[in-house]
């Protein structure tokens, strides 16, 4: 996903114009032995907070898991949330499902008993539904901005043009190329062959660190998987920035000032995820543009340890508190489990 063609500048960097070359030899022959068991690292130079980020993660996957699942519960069983913008988020909150629970509970393992081992299946596992999933995450936020474009632009063909047949078919076209992108990626490591050292300096199994280990020129799934994140993100940063330029440009031509903040509050929301999912991202093209030398390796995998649970965790905060329909239906299905009674999908 977009992490992966952040961590993809650091090789660039690393490796140097003579790698250029390297992709007209011959492919390597994957006949020799893999190892068994990685070892993940956690976070090199912060063992002494091991115990304090475990407690930190496990809270905020706490908050993800209810969060997410009270977002998903409530569109499922409200019939008045059945519009396309509902749809998308609740793809949206079970993609935050899928990607906290691939890496947290391994980190907190590694955290709190130092278990860092795991298995070469189950770390080429991980890596496909991390990467997948970010995948995914970027296509679905282009999908609800275009969702918010045709409900302030085009109020009128709202429904004529998002169909719950286009919604279906959007939600599979980001899933197919989600898949698309990471299988070959995914095939090209693990194909890679691991004759040393098998001690992944990450607390996950990230792509980069991963292929690092490799005996041979990890540069062939490193260029595919730049040129890949390059078309997945730009093309989506391109459309979701041209469909809120549009947005804006339609908010501030209504007359009413009450219809303005109102427009402005419905996306409000929807800003501060894609503010959450892609300024992280860039920050790490600053880091991995820097360099090694200059960015200390701990900070590097924070980094990338943060922007895999943050998002998760805020999304439905951020979804819940503001937006008041979101807000109403939770609080109804809350009150529906503690005490009996609900006027939920009324």
């Amino acid at each position: 996903g977009f992490f992966v063609f952040c961590n993809v500048l650091l090789v660039y960097h690393e490796e140097g114009v003579r790698d250029s070359f390297v992709m007209l030899r011959p492919t390597y022959n994957h006949t020799m032995d893999t190892p068994a068991t990685f070892f993940l690292a956690g976070i090199p130079g912060l063992q002494s907070s091991h115990l304090w980020l475990a407690v930190s993660l496990s809270a905020m996957y706490t908050i993800a898991l209810i969060g997410n699942t009270l977002i998903m519960t409530v569109i499922q069983m409200d019939s008045t949330l059945q519009e396309p913008m509902y749809s998308f988020l609740c793809v949206l909150a079970a993609m935050d499902i899928i990607m906290a629970s691939s890496v947290v509970p391994k980190m907190v393992s590694i955290f709190c008993s130092g278990d860092s081992s795991i298995s070469f299946n189950a770390c080429f596992t991980q890596m496909y539904f991390v990467h997948a999933a970010t995948a995914m995450e970027t296509g679905l936020l282009l999908a609800m901005a275009f969702d918010r474009y045709v409900a302030i632009c085009k109020p009128l063909h709202y429904k004529i043009i998002l169909t719950p047949q286009v919604t279906l078919g959007m939600s599979v076209t980001i899933t197919i190329r989600a898949v698309t992108f990471m299988t070959p990626l995914s095939w090209m490591v693990s194909h890679l062959p691991f004759c040393g050292s098998n001690v992944v300096s990450h607390s996950y199994c990230e792509h980069i660190a991963v292929a690092k280990l490799a005996c041979a020129d990890p540069m062939p799934s490193s260029l595919y998987s730049l040129v890949g994140s390059s078309i997945i993100v730009g093309s989506d940063v391109v459309f979701i920035a041209a469909s809120y330029i549009l947005i804006l440009k339609a908010v501030f031509g209504l007359s009413s000032r009450n219809a303005q903040l109102k427009a402005l509050s419905t996306c409000g929301s929807h800003v501060g995820v894609m503010a959450l999912y892609y300024l992280p991202g860039m920050a790490s093209i600053y880091v991995a543009c820097l360099g090694q030398d200059v960015v200390p390796l701990h900070t590097q995998v924070l980094l990338a340890d943060l922007y895999l649970v943050i998002p998760p965790t805020l999304n439905p905060i951020i979804y819940g508190m503001r937006t008041k329909q979101m807000r109403e239906r939770i609080w109804s299905l809350l009150m529906r489990w503690l005490f009996g009674h609900s006027n939920l999908g009324s």
